[in-house]
């Protein structure tokens, strides 16, 4: 059982709950920012509470705490905790309408099972799932596109579904982001297409980088995997994850340098 921040409030994590006309609950409004935390440090937090701030501002939501509280938040929760290392989520609601006041929620697990690399993939078309994007990218907490296409990919057995747009260009995972290496360069999707660009992702370009690996941010086509050397997807809970798909190989080499400086990074933060 885990201690919760419930709103100004320590809360067992069987007793934490949300008022039922939390608009967050009602209609998804609100925002969300899952970190992980190692040897009780949180990876990278003022990367992902500026982006919450900057996403508050987007969806006109104002809260009073400034991001150094936020982070002191944070980092309370992770000591009023026995967990050494998992996964912390903030989530900022508009709250219950009459009270005006926004509903600030923070929850805390361990690191779920991660299964062995490499895991299989499947593309899916975005227009068969309501995928609702905003510009510029925020973490929005209507999820349900994502989840219907996470629920097609368990029942086809697989890890993650990738989507694709109406011209076939690759965009994202369902809570991931992709990566691909072609002839020793690496490319991901860029964020003109409207896909978030994550914490991770933006540590393992420059870890990529910093390693003589060069990277290009590019429309990539579905017609095209079947061409490249490696592919892998990051989020902040898995960090690095190899991934394949039916008809399609890869010995990683390359992408295995970058996973073992990714977490030396994530370990030294």
């Amino acid at each position: 059982m885990y201690n919760y921040y419930v709103n100004g409030e320590w809360k067992k994590s069987k007793d934490a709950k949300i008022p039922f006309d939390d608009t967050g609950f009602l209609y998804g409004d609100g925002l969300f920012e899952t970190m992980r935390f190692d040897n009780k440090k949180i990876f990278s937090p003022n990367n992902h509470i500026n982006r919450l701030m900057n996403s508050l501002k987007i969806i006109d939501l104002q809260i009073n705490q400034t991001i150094d509280e936020l982070i002191k938040l944070l980092n309370t929760v992770i000591n009023k905790n026995s967990l050494n290392s998992g996964i912390i989520r903030l989530m900022v609601t508009r709250g219950v309408p009459e009270n005006n006041n926004p509903g600030i929620y923070i929850s805390i697990k361990p690191f779920y099972k991660i299964p062995e690399p490499p895991v299989k993939v499947i593309y899916l078309k975005e227009s068969d799932y309501p995928i609702i994007r905003f510009t510029p990218a925020i973490k929005s907490m209507n999820y349900l596109g994502n989840m219907l296409a996470k629920k097609k990919a368990r029942k086809e057995k697989v890890f993650e579904p990738i989507f694709y747009n109406q011209k076939k260009i690759i965009t994202e995972c369902a809570i991931r982001n992709i990566f691909y290496l072609k002839n020793e360069q690496l490319l991901t999707p860029s964020l003109d297409l409207g896909i978030l660009s994550g914490v991770m992702r933006d540590t393992i370009i420059k870890v990529a980088k910093k390693i003589g690996i060069s990277c290009k941010e590019i429309h990539i086509n579905l017609d095209d995997i079947h061409d490249m050397d490696e592919a892998f997807m990051s989020s902040t809970g898995i960090g690095l994850l190899e991934c394949y798909w039916d008809n399609w190989t890869s010995d990683y080499s390359i992408t295995k340098q970058i996973k073992k400086e990714l977490f030396k990074s994530i370990n030294n933060n």
